[in-house]
């Protein structure tokens, strides 16, 4: 089926600033784009359907690319609200509490042409019957929970594969919190799952997030330095979602790397690594220090679709938290990244629902507009 894809409005170059010339115009110095399954129109027919997937998921793969302002372009861009649970309805709703009515979630998906919605169980389910013909469901079926004194941090199921399905979900998501103690029973958990969610027909996606205090290390000027967004680790995290047959990897933007060489400073050994995954894979130095340049982001970025099987899995940034005034141009920049390193789009929430939905619709579109942006190219 031929789409005709929505046309791009906004002014990236505006948005980026200063940044523009570095970040549209760089060429990659680790891997080559060549060495990667981009996405594109064709990518459920020239990689997905190369997997043991059943057919049923391959049709709801290309459903979810066929959804949206994003239709036919092979990316994809996901408004997920889950933030109920994981960060309490309260502190996620205050800034707009008409989002804590599921419909308007829902709304706002469609009204900004995303390829999907993904939250809860309870959200989803409570207006299923209304919209889950109108756009895809990404059920997401574990979550935190910061209720119980002292909090902790493990991931819950919520509910069943079965009931996902039931409720028209085309697609299941999960977390798992890797680096902690509990990630080896939360793999096993998602595992299974994911493999009633294939056998149903449904598109699996993981949140591949880290969670260790270990990764929390004295750098070489004394202050501490966090590797929870390293591009190796995050990387390996990736690899590992994969591994468990996610079709779809949620990762965070990486923000510094050497997360490896930092944990096995001084008598201190973890896992096992290779100083080339810093000089040939990622444009860092010998101990991952990453070099100059804002552009190089987009470097560590593709090292963790490297980790994305080369690209067969696609590899979605998040959008992070809202920070008011500087939410657009952080969400177009991170979509550039993620564009250019070879990523296949991005899952932003808390910047799209923590302000009037018609503000909400403009941020969404925005994002949108980068994928649709032909001048935005692989670097």
């Amino acid at each position: 089926m031929a789409f005709t894809s929505a046309t791009p409005t906004t002014d990236i170059r505006s948005i980026l600033g200063a940044e523009a010339d570095p970040l549209l115009r760089y060429e990659a110095k680790s891997v080559p784009k060549s060495a990667l399954q981009l996405p594109g129109p064709d990518f459920v027919d020239r990689v997905f359907s190369n997997t043991d997937r059943p057919l049923a998921v391959k049709r709801n793969y290309q459903n979810i690319l066929n959804t949206g302002r994003l239709a036919g372009t092979g990316y994809v861009s996901i408004l997920p609200v889950d933030q109920g649970i994981e960060h309490s309805g309260g502190a996620s709703f205050a800034p707009n509490p008409a989002y804590f009515d599921p419909e308007n979630i829902v709304k706002l998906a469609i009204e900004g042409g995303c390829n999907a919605v993904a939250s809860t169980f309870g959200v989803l389910g409570s207006v299923a019957g209304k919209y889950a013909h109108k756009i895809p469901f990404l059920v997401k079926f574990n979550h935190n929970e910061i209720l119980s004194y002292p909090n902790t941090f493990d991931q819950t199921l919520y509910g069943s594969i079965r009931r996902a399905y039931d409720m028209g979900a085309v697609a299941v998501g999960a977390t798992v919190y890797f680096g902690s103690p509990e990630s080896r029973r939360q793999m096993e958990e998602v595992a299974a799952m994911f493999e009633e969610a294939h056998s149903l027909g449904m598109v699996t996606v993981l949140w591949c997030y880290l969670r260790s205090n270990a990764f929390k290390v004295k750098g070489e000027d004394g202050k501490s330095v966090d590797y929870h967004t390293s591009a190796d680790l995050t990387g390996q995290a990736n690899h590992l979602g994969c591994t468990i047959h996610a079709d779809i990897i949620k990762q965070k933007l990486p923000t510094n790397n050497g997360g490896y060489a930092a944990l096995n400073a001084g008598n201190s050994a973890y896992g096992k690594w290779d100083k080339r995954v810093y000089t040939a894979l990622s444009n860092s130095d010998e101990k991952g220090h990453p070099a100059a340049g804002v552009a190089t982001a987009i470097d560590l970025t593709r090292y963790q679709v490297l980790n994305c099987f080369g690209g067969r899995c696609g590899l979605i940034n998040s959008g992070g938290e809202s920070k008011g005034e500087s939410d657009t141009a952080d969400a177009v920049k991170t979509a550039v990244i993620n564009k250019r390193a070879g990523g296949m789009g991005l899952i932003s929430g808390r910047k799209a629902f923590q302000r009037p939905m018609g503000d909400g619709v403009k941020l969404l579109n925005a994002i949108q507009d980068v994928y649709l942006d032909k001048s935005v190219t692989i670097a």
